[in-house]
């Protein structure tokens, strides 16, 4: 639980990186997430966030092709794919200790005991280097599934950072009232809600508007600032995902699929967000600005009735099997100590 109390309500700046990662290439697009926090931080920000499993890549192939097919693909992206605990997170966190910035960013992880498992996970790390926190989706989303197993809740949790307390949520979860509820309900001022440019969704679905409702709901109704980092669509991917599939490359050309931005506690954009086209939109934050709406709506607090509503969070990590050991036999001969 974070201490929100008026002295520890900080300023900061914030950046949200829209990008596209060097596909399938996890060295490259650590590389290149490096270079955009030193970019960032150069920019005077203390809060980096970039998109959903921005390192290796997306699965756009479970949107393009029957599960037979995207079987080569998955099986790319899993050894592409990285450990927490592995040389690419280690480079990310000495990057956000040498600029001295907070980061969340994507990464498709590897189950550290379950070949072939994948989970689409959101990596916090704090402006000393740490590792604040890994947040796997809880629920992939439509064809997602083919590619991610989902976590547990042991991940919703709100993390006292330099900017304030952060909690994440990686795309579709955004929609997930509960979850958002959840993370509102540990004290969180700033969200950082990461997607990826989805121009394979159905022809009707607006998906830069639907990623701007989103953020503009959670921080309306939360009264907090959201931080969104969606990422784009590079000619690297598409012309990969059209190799003779040459109706793909319309498909994934569609515009208004990504949306990056910042909305503050009112639901106002604070600055002009990025449709599209990769860059780093910056805000300057002001963590006192989430005071006064509450007097409107305060929905952790004077603005609902807990003694009607009840929400149980079960944060127990999950395992496949839990395994109880014998207890071992004492040896009479051995000395039992006083």
């Amino acid at each position: 639980m974070s201490d929100t109390s008026a002295s520890l309500l900080p300023k900061s700046r914030v950046a949200a990186v829209q990008a596209a990662p060097v596909f399938l290439d996890p060295a490259a697009t650590v590389d290149k997430a490096c270079a955009l926090i030193a970019e960032a931080a150069g920019n005077g920000a203390q809060l980096v966030a970039f998109p959903e499993v921005f390192v290796p890549a997306y699965p756009y192939w479970n949107w393009l092709m029957t599960p037979i097919e995207g079987a080569e693909w998955h099986e790319r992206l899993y050894r592409a794919s990285v450990r927490v605990d592995g040389p690419e997170v280690a480079a990310l966190c000495a990057a956000a200790r040498d600029h001295g910035c907070t980061l969340v960013i994507g990464i498709n992880e590897r189950d550290p005991v379950s070949v072939g498992t994948l989970y689409n996970s959101n990596l916090v790390i704090g402006a000393d280097g740490s590792l604040l926190g890994r947040h796997r989706k809880l629920v992939p989303t439509w064809a997602e599934k083919l590619t991610w197993a989902g976590g547990d809740g042991s991940s919703i949790r709100v993390h006292d950072t330099s900017v304030g307390p952060l909690g994440t949520l990686a795309c579709g979860e955004n929609t997930n009232t509960l979850a958002r509820f959840a993370l509102l309900s540990q004290g969180e001022l700033v969200h950082v809600a990461n997607y990826i440019a989805l121009p394979v969704a159905p022809a009707s679905y607006n998906m830069a508007e639907a990623i701007r409702i989103r953020a503009t709901a959670h921080s309306f109704e939360g009264k907090v600032f959201t931080i969104v980092a969606c990422s784009a669509l590079s000619e690297e991917i598409i012309a990969a995902m059209s190799e003779g599939r040459p109706q793909n490359r319309d498909l994934l050309s569609r515009p208004n699929s990504a949306w990056s931005g910042v909305i503050d506690p009112h639901g106002h954009p604070v600055g002009e967000p990025l449709i599209d086209a990769e860059g780093i939109v910056y805000a300057d934050i002001d963590l006192g600005e989430c005071i006064r709406p509450k007097l409107m709506h305060d929905i952790i607090g004077g603005y609902n009735r807990f003694d009607i509503f009840n929400l149980t969070v079960d944060r127990t990590p999950r395992a496949s099997a839990r395994f109880v050991d014998a207890e071992q036999p004492v040896d009479p001969d051995e000395e039992t100590p006083p």
